[in-house]
């Protein structure tokens, strides 16, 4: 959201969120403007760093960016924008090679592109997932917090919860719709602050917290689409919620993400209570089994789910042994283990959640 108010171009840009998102941006502007990042709740509460898996990047000699433009649009059956699909592909490995230098510990392989190990999610034909073991949000997120702090360009405000944009509505004008900056609430203070702005960078989060059971923090509850709304801009698609298919079943603690890679290195869905190779349900839905994207895995799970009568499956990792487990997803490893679960010796119980908000503010690429 640009503003015109004169001289726009020497207030700060304020920026809505500090994830990944919010933090790329802040640093990429701060080398000419100055930045204002707001974070409404402890920096470990954005969803960045809740983020297991990894992220994608055309990197591999047996990848190409049609290959990753034809798996996006598959999984999303068909009503992908391609351009916006190549646009993002296309720049993929330039963005993982930022963060490289950004200082992000991505898990080494020597015989790996750019020296990473690559590993594989549901969806993709091909091992294009770079990670960091299986903790990689944390892992960026701190990478770039290090880098926002010794920037002196850019003010970082923790505990600041934005609740407006500012419009011509707000100041009782009949001027074109415009933004003038944000009103934002100082929580340690109790105070609504107005902060002018030369621009404002919605880069909030999705909306998980509106489903019971979701593998985001209590931070996304959807501000900033609603501000955004509440300014006249359009919003799309919000009926697409994605569901990640693993999310940890516990009857008295709180669920948490089981990473989709741990399925991509080998583990396998099965019925409870069931023996044999019967256990396993996905090669009878889809030929790609436990690959398959992420949708047609959880559906699948739920259909199962409410076939049997069950409360959760059963995500089958004992094979890969103790060993590859603890290397690879030792912060998995470690969590469900306090909760009396050793995923080397037991299967993980397993129910799909909400995850991923594919619907916001409408955007271009500009």
């Amino acid at each position: 959201m640009s503003s015109n108010a004169v001289s726009s171009s020497a207030l700060p840009v304020v920026i809505v969120g500090a994830g990944l998102a919010g933090l790329t941006v802040a640093l990429h502007l701060a080398r000419e403007r100055r930045v204002i990042v707001l974070a409404k709740r402890n920096l470990d509460e954005a969803a960045t760093a809740w983020a297991q898996g990894g992220i994608v990047g055309v990197l591999g000699d047996d990848d190409s960016v049609d290959s990753h433009v034809r798996d996006t649009q598959e999984a999303g059956a068909g009503l992908v924008d391609e351009h916006t699909a190549r646009f993002i592909a296309e720049r993929s490995a330039g963005a993982v090679e930022w963060l490289v230098e950004r200082g992000v510990p991505f898990s080494p392989d020597p015989g790996g592109p750019m020296g990473l190990h690559l590993t594989r999610e549901g969806g993709h034909a091909v091992r294009r997932i770079a990670h960091a073991a299986d903790a990689t949000g944390k892992a960026i997120h701190e990478a770039l917090l290090a880098e926002v702090r010794l920037n002196p360009n850019i003010d970082l405000r923790v505990g600041w919860m934005a609740i407006d944009v500012i419009t011509a509505h707000h100041l009782r004008s009949e001027a074109a719709p415009c933004c003038y900056g944000v009103y934002a609430l100082d929580v340690a203070r109790q105070r609504v602050e107005t902060l002018p702005a030369g621009a404002v960078v919605l880069a909030s989060g999705g909306v998980g917290k509106v489903y019971r059971y979701t593998s985001n923090p209590d931070t996304s509850t959807g501000d900033g689409i609603a501000m955004a709304w509440r300014a006249g801009c359009r919003v799309g698609n919000m009926e697409f919620v994605q569901f990640h298919p693993t999310c940890l079943y516990h009857p008295t603690d709180r669920s948490f993400l089981i990473t989709e890679a741990l399925r991509g290195e080998g583990g396998l869905l099965k019925l409870p209570n069931v023996e044999g190779e019967a256990a396993r349900f996905m090669p009878r839905h889809d030929a790609r089994a436990e690959l398959a994207p992420r949708d047609v895995v959880a559906r699948t799970i739920d259909f199962e789910m409410k076939r049997h009568g069950l409360d959760y499956v059963h995500l089958d990792a004992t094979h890969l042994g103790e060993e590859f487990l603890k290397s690879h997803f030792p912060t998995i490893h470690a969590r469900c283990l306090a909760l009396g679960i050793d995923i080397a010796k037991q299967p993980i119980p397993v129910v799909p959640a909400a995850h991923y908000t594919c619907g916001g503010v409408v955007t271009d690429l500009h």
